[in-house]
Order: C-alpha cells, then structure tokens, then sequence
C-alpha cells in the first residue's frame, strides 16, 4: 500500500467504484456485516479504549458506517484523526445512526493501542490480519488514512462513497449522511456560492471590511481591491515550505507589480492568510511580506481554507478582476514560470506552454548535470515525463525535463548545469561528501520505507514518496492537513 500526500483533488464526483466490487449492490445487513468485519473465531469488535465490553457486529446493522483506514505512525493520519473525531462526536451527539470501524496499520501492538486510546469508535483487533488484508483488498487501499462509507440501505441511490476522508474534511458533519442526494445538494450550495463570488464576500465579514498592510496597524478596505488580482497566499512560518517559498513570492510579487506599473492599466495585490500558531509569529513572519493580510485569528481565515477545499500549504489561490476565481494552482505557476505567469488565466497558461514547446526544439537531446554521474535524457509528458519535482531547485516542474532513465533523477531544462561526464561524477561526490557531513541532514528528508508490518501484510510495503517532503499541510506539524 503506498502512502502518498494529496496535494490537488480535480475530481467532481466522491463516487469511486472498484474494479472488483458494485457499490449499488452494497446491502449492509446483518450477514454483509459479518462476512466484512468478523472472522471464524470472532463475531464481535473491540469497543472505544474508555469502555469494556465488546460489541456484537450484528449491532450495527442499519446504520452508516465508516472503515477508517489509518496508522499512528503516518501525521497526515494523526491530523485527519483529530478532525473525525470532532465530527464523530458531534454527529453521535445529534444522534445520529453513524458508526466508525478502525482498521489499524499501525506497526506493533503498543503503536495499535496508543493510537486506539484516544479513538471513540469501534476497531478491529490488532491480531486480526486476515480481515485486516480482506478489508484493503476488496476496498482497494491504496492510500491513508482513508475513510470507506458504506450505506445501510441497499438502493441505486446510495452508493459506497471511497473518498470520506475528503469529504470530512470538505464538509464535516454537514456530509451527513453520505447519500448521493446530500452530497449533490452540498455541491449545488457550493456552486451557488462560487457563482455569487466577489473579492469582498471572500474577504470581508459584518464585523471587518479591512485589511491589514505591513504596518498591522492601518486598515485598507477590502473594497479598495475590487477589479484588481488578487492572490490569497495560505501560509504559515512554522511550515518550512511556506518559509522557502514566500522570498520567492515576494520577488516575483515585486516583479509583477513593477511591470504593472510601467504599463499601466490593471493592478496585483497578494492578501496574506495566515495559519500562524499565535499573534507574534504572524506579526514576525508578516513583517517580512510587501503585500496585505487579514488579521490573524479571522474568521474568514478558516472559512476560506474551506471554502476553497484548501488542505496543503504554501497555496496561492488567484482571483481575477471579475471577483471570481482563476485558479488555485498559483504556486505551482509561480514555480513553473515566474512573473511570466501573471495573471495565471488559462488562456496565458497555453501560452507559455506553447513557449516552452517551441524552446525545447533547440535543447541538446542529453546533458550531463553537476550533481548527478548518469546522463540525463530530455523527456516531456508525451514521451515519459509529466509532473515532477525538480532534485536540483527543489521546486515543481511540468512539461518538459531532462530526467534519468536508470535511477528517476529529474531537474528543470533551465536548472541544468552541463558538465563531461568525468566532471558530473566528480561533482556528485563532493556532494554526497558534503551532505554527509552537514548536521542538516535529517532523516526526514529522506524516502523512508516502513516494516510491513505495520498493516502484517507479509508480501507488501508501506512507503512514504519523496513528494511528501515538498509541501506541509495546515495543522500543528509537518504533513499535518488544514486548519
């Protein structure tokens, strides 16, 4: 089972059927219950940490359930845990027929029971692993946590929904309970609101029609960017990402706004958003920014990390002059092409990719790179390439690409530094020396492989991908999710 990090969800439909399985023919009776959650020698599940009996699976029969995918050891799953527990309770207090079931991948038996203690639901013992194995395959696990619905009534209306995990986190208790009907419903309000959208419904509220500037003690009114674009940049300084990437920001905020001005016409403006832990790291990392905020503990903070299904920061959403919005991909534009981005229609996106198309007719077909002893090979989407994070600068590429065909190795046609292959050997020890000897090498950097036996599943891994180490997620730590 691979872990990976969601950084971008496109999709419109929660809906995912597997290949093996038919969600309408999904009847959760008393007999499904059994063949999915019990085994020969047990008929039951263990109940929260905080009560003793055991709990009979056939006492679930018509309810909601949700098999909760998840593992201590991974923080995007810790993070998610905390939010369901809310929304668990929550749902419990309204009395709702909802019910969840823990299938653990975690490492050990000591891993299992901590993760447990603080867990209101249900679970499936630890040393259960041929349910636990029968539960990934017919679900298709590919990812945690994950968070699989299943209805209680067996109709062509209700489905198993596969993305619950998304969907708690999109609209909470409001998901409830997870029929097609309320999920559509959800989307038709989220549509109404986004058809309605104007720069100041986003960013004002009753009780403010301000923004801060640099100084934190001047209001700007909110008003005063109507016609203007504008970037919503998510941020936080406790996220190491966020805090490579805003001088980045800054320059090309600089840049854009410069151009703008020699033009005329049209005008930029960034509006910092801010996930701070507290007043003087947003005040301490604010200083630092050019641009606008909105005070920090907003409301409006939160609501926009929902309403635009924000999970992973650093992320720049951009809003056209119109008021409505143009893309929420701004940092990987800004990473791809610079102020040349600006202003991040899709229309100047073709563009500079039909730019990028023609200046890659003139690129040598291999190189080879100081900091890497293979030759690399000029790729693009159409022969082997796609999206990808640079290994020299760090920072997302698309499109074309000169990558490694022994060992992955990938880096920008414009970070390319061409060496003779002698030279790129030479050049990749020294860097390996020096990175060995550098206190900043910390493990966390690294692709770490995980026992299988954190789900016992003999013949499989679990891996954190590199990628996870390129974006942090709103929350408390790193890779935690949002707000």
């Amino acid at each position: 089972m691979k872990v990976e990090m969601n950084l971008v969800d496109n999709s419109n439909n929660p809906v995912r059927t597997p290949t093996n399985g038919d969600p309408e023919a999904e009847n959760i009776s008393a007999s499904t219950l059994s063949s999915l959650l019990a085994s020969k020698d047990r008929d039951y599940l263990l109940p929260p940490a905080t009560e003793a009996d055991q709990v009979k699976i056939s006492d679930l029969e018509g309810k909601v359930i949700g098999i909760y995918f998840s593992a201590n050891w991974y923080p995007p799953c810790r993070n998610f845990n905390r939010v369901l527990i809310g929304v668990y309770e929550q749902l419990k207090s309204n009395g709702s027929n909802f019910e969840i079931v823990f299938v653990s991948s975690d490492e050990d038996l000591d891993a299992f029971n901590n993760y447990r203690q603080g867990m209101p639901w249900l679970s499936i013992p630890f040393s259960d692993l041929e349910t636990k194995k029968a539960l990934n395959r017919k679900y298709e696990v590919e990812s945690i946590p994950c968070l699989v619905i299943l209805q209680h009534e067996d109709t062509k209306d209700n489905a198993t929904f596969y993305d619950g995990v998304e969907l708690i986190y999109r609209y909470g208790v409001d998901a409830f309970p997870f029929t097609k009907e309320k999920l559509e419903e959800l989307r038709r309000e989220e549509k109404r609101k986004h058809d309605s959208q104007t720069v100041t419904n986003l960013l004002a509220n009753p009780d403010r029609d301000y923004l801060l500037d640099q100084t934190i003690t001047r209001k700007v009114p909110v008003d005063s960017l109507v016609g203007k674009t504008v970037g919503l940049y998510l941020s936080a300084q406790w996220c190491l990402p966020c805090v490579e990437f805003t001088p980045k920001l800054i320059s090309i905020y600089q840049k854009i706004k410069q151009t703008l001005e020699e033009e005329g016409g049209e005008d930029f403006e960034i509006v910092f958003v801010s996930n701070d832990r507290d007043q003087n790291s947003f005040e301490s990392y604010f200083g630092s920014m050019p641009w606008l905020a909105l005070p920090f503990g907003d409301p409006t903070v939160r609501s926009l990390a929902k309403y635009f299904d924000v999970q992973w920061i650093p992320c720049l959403i951009i809003i056209g002059p119109n008021g409505k919005t143009v893309t929420k991909q701004g940092r990987n534009l800004i990473n791809l092409y610079q102020e040349d981005a600006y202003p991040f229609t899709d229309a100047k996106v073709e563009s500079l990719e039909k730019e990028m198309e023609e200046a890659a007719k003139s690129l040598p077909r291999s190189e080879y790179h100081a900091g890497h002893r293979h030759e690399l090979t000029l790729v693009s989407e159409g022969s082997g390439g796609g999206p990808f994070i640079c290994c020299d600068c760090d920072e997302q590429g698309s499109g074309w690409a000169y990558q490694c065909l022994e060992c992955g190795y990938e880096v920008h046609p414009r970070c390319i530094r061409a060496v003779t292959p002698q030279s790129s050997i030479e050049d990749r020890d020294d860097m390996v020396r020096e990175k060995s000897n550098s206190p900043n090498d910390v493990e966390s950097n690294k692709t770490k492989f995980v026992s299988p036996n954190a789900m016992e599943l003999k013949k499989e891994e679990l891996v954190i991908t590199s990628s996870t180490n390129r974006h942090a997620a709103f929350g408390e730590e790193e890779f935690a999710h949002c707000w």
